[in-house]
């Protein structure tokens, strides 16, 4: 490999950042280049719509590394830098102003940004986006002497905003297309107590229920429904993530919902890898490719391409595994619920602790964990051992999640 060139890595979140630390744990000589299109250096997501929003968490808080650590590990982070085209047989990337950068490996790992709406008054001041640093900032200063919010989507970015908003005080209003909260990643049992939840601390929560337009001639002032219409001061679109395959399809890569790639997170380039949210892999445990929208996943899966990289034999098959943290409770979930056929609950939903485990065909391949750490961390080992439990023993209390590892 040449140590000219490099490993030139596009996206500087966690992804691209778990990346180039991973080349330098592990002793790559050669340079590091972590490219991000934000002016911010690499940040934490997950508490933009948390304890950031709320004003728990101050902005300090958020950076992934102190300020020294990218001279000192040799890392070359460039933010504000816009990538518009890979040159495959070049082996370089072209920046916005036309600069190449060349690579002897690329990692990309673009991520996505919140979806738009195509509705009526999308456009208007006062209707906002939530995934980057600069939304955060935006949505959390209109928040400042607002009464009303009107949130379009359910899913964990949407409630995560309407308990931090509930905390500031505000009015909050979701409304879901589909029937319940989370339902394209939780059970109906979860989504629906999550839904319950918010009611009890006063969101006028709404399924089954679209959005014709949002209101508003020179800003934002609600939402108009199907015969309704809802008053707000400002309004968000949490309607989830729009991932950014660009620059890969332009490249030829192959995309799939995704940037396809193998277990080593190679794509079919041999010198291009994809990591994170952006990418496609195989799972032989699930029997089917994979795209996971989750901090573990950006992390893991980036490390496995760096150390691909260095020519380690690697693989990449893991449990998925995801939280939320809304009001007091904490939401984690170990695997994926999707073709289970049995359910089998642990502890009372009334008392706020409690798991939901899913089992197929008597293995667990799933587990919904609320404020019960010590059920989602026995789970997530259980299903990487393919564990078939006794149903009636998992659903006792007076049985240790311990005795199951054993």
């Amino acid at each position: 490999m040449s140590q000219d060139a490099g490993v030139v890595i596009v996206g500087a979140g966690q992804a691209g950042l778990s990346a180039a630390a991973e080349l330098r744990k592990r002793k790559y000589e050669g340079t590091i280049t972590l490219i991000g299109d934000e002016p911010a250096p690499p940040y934490q997501r997950p508490p933009l719509s948390k304890g950031y929003l709320s004003r728990e968490m101050p902005l300090d808080r958020l950076w992934l590394k102190p300020e020294g650590f990218y001279a000192q590990a040799g890392i070359a982070l460039r933010t504000g830098t816009r990538i518009k085209a890979i040159d495959t047989s070049a082996k370089s990337v072209i920046a916005d102003d036309g600069e190449r950068i060349g690579y002897d490996h690329l990692v990309l790992a673009t991520g996505g940004h919140a979806r738009r709406l195509n509705l009526p008054g999308a456009d208007l001041p006062g209707v906002h986006l939530l995934r980057n640093l600069a939304e955060a900032d935006a949505l959390s200063a209109d928040l400042e002497g607002a009464r009303r919010l009107a949130i379009v989507g359910a899913g964990y970015i949407g409630l995560e905003v309407a308990a931090s908003a509930r905390k500031r005080g505000i009015e909050v209003t979701v409304v879901e297309m589909a029937e319940r909260p989370m339902a394209r990643t939780a059970s109906a049992l979860l989504g629906g107590w999550f839904g319950a939840i918010h009611r009890g601390y006063g969101v006028d929560l709404r399924g089954s229920t679209p959005v014709k337009a949002i209101l508003g001639e020179t800003r934002a002032q609600g939402l108009k429904l199907d015969g309704e219409e809802i008053e707000a001061d400002l309004v968000l679109i949490a309607a989830g993530l729009e991932i950014q395959t660009g620059l890969a399809e332009a490249a030829g890569l192959a995309v799939d919902d995704g940037i396809l790639v193998d277990e080593q997170a190679r794509t079919g380039d041999p010198h291009i890898y994809a990591v994170g949210d952006v990418a496609r892999f195989p799972s032989a445990r699930y029997g089917r490719t994979l795209r996971l929208e989750s901090v573990q996943n950006a992390i893991d899966q980036a490390k496995i391409a760096a150390q691909s990289i260095l020519g380690m034999n690697v693989s990449y098959d893991p449990v998925p595994w995801f939280w939320s943290d809304q009001y007091e409770l904490k939401l984690q979930i170990a695997g994926l619920i999707e073709g289970a056929d049995t359910m089998v609950r642990r502890g009372d939903p009334e008392e706020g602790r409690f798991a939901l485990f899913h089992l197929k065909e008597g293995r667990l391949i799933a587990c919904e964990a609320v404020n019960a750490a010590p059920e989602y961390m026995a789970a997530q080992r259980m299903i990487a051992a393919g564990a078939t439990p006794d149903p009636a023993r998992l659903r006792d209390l007076g049985v240790a999640m311990k005795d199951f590892l054993s």
